[in-house]
């Protein structure tokens, strides 16, 4: 139903061949300006380096600064769109999900969400990296950047050896702060409940039928979460409901009764309650404020 604009791989690659796009940043805003330049989602991984500028880097309605130094990894479906200063610049990359497998590689690929800035959508896309790590990190980028523009044997294989070597240096540079889901402990219990959420949330909005999914009691379900996330299944799953909310009414598209129907309430009023607890104010505020 929403009308964000879902942005393809394809859509960018063009004469760089399967698998990566890899751009510098001040190249790709001018040359996909249209594409990207008002809010926005992709089918893809994303990462992005800022080298120079300021602004704000809007990722599903939470606002980051945009530095020098400041890296962002959003996952596919994420929304975001930003406001740049004229002299910003960095880089910028993008990969499929099964890229890991397109390189072709003998062992010792990757999946993305093995590293925590995808692990899950609680986590923070956020990586500030210190000047030892720019320093480092710039040729790597350059790298990629100059592979993207060959023909040359083994060129996903390269890229993926690049990409690889970024993303340990990013998840070594992550605050840990940031890491609200893990790998380890109940943290994959919890991100197979997360993924149930997304896939179901229009049609279950119960903890138990979850727990009964996951072959967990909901009070074990109820427990994980509240130790981990600091919230109640019920509100992991009425968060992933507002966030659509959210993005069906930034779409301005929708009346607030097509968007409540679209999350599974018949009750339009149950709805509009529902939002303004959890966000303090009203769909229609929020639509006038957006």
């Amino acid at each position: 139903m929403s009308d964000i604009p879902v942005l393809h791989l394809d859509d960018f690659l063009l004469r760089q061949g399967k698998g990566v796009y890899v751009n510098r940043l001040k190249n790709h805003l001018v040359e996909h300006h249209n594409k990207i330049s008002i809010p926005h989602r992709h089918d893809f991984y994303l990462v992005v380096f800022f080298t120079s500028g300021e602004g704000i880097h809007e990722v599903d309605f939470v606002r980051h600064e945009v530095k020098p130094g400041y890296c962002y990894a959003l996952n596919p479906g994420q929304i975001h769109h930003w406001k740049l200063s004229a002299n910003t610049d960095g880089f910028v990359f993008f990969h499929s999900a099964d890229f890991s497998q397109t390189a072709n590689l003998d062992g010792g690929g990757f999946t993305p969400e093995t590293f925590p800035f995808f692990y899950s959508r609680q986590n923070s896309s956020e990586i500030r990296l210190d000047s030892s790590r720019q320093l480092l990190l710039k040729p790597w980028f350059e790298l990629l950047l100059e592979e993207a523009r060959l023909s040359a044997p083994r060129k996903l294989s390269k890229q993926h050896a690049l990409i690889t070597l970024i993303y340990i240096e990013l998840h070594r540079a992550y605050d840990p702060v940031g890491v609200k889901v893990s790998a380890g402990g109940y943290g994959g219990l919890l991100r197979n409940f997360e993924l149930e959420v997304d896939k179901l949330f229009r049609e279950i909005k119960s903890p138990a039928e979850y727990a009964d999914r996951l072959n967990i009691t909901p009070k074990h379900l109820n427990r994980v979460s509240n130790e981990i996330l600091g919230k109640t299944a019920t509100q992991v799953i009425t968060d992933r409901i507002i966030l659509e909310a959210k993005r069906l009414l930034a779409s301005r598209k929708y009346t607030i009764s097509q968007v409540a129907a679209e999350l599974g309430y018949e009750d339009y009023s149950y709805f509009s309650r529902l939002f303004k607890k959890h966000q303090g104010l009203s769909p229609r505020a929020f639509c006038e404020g957006y």
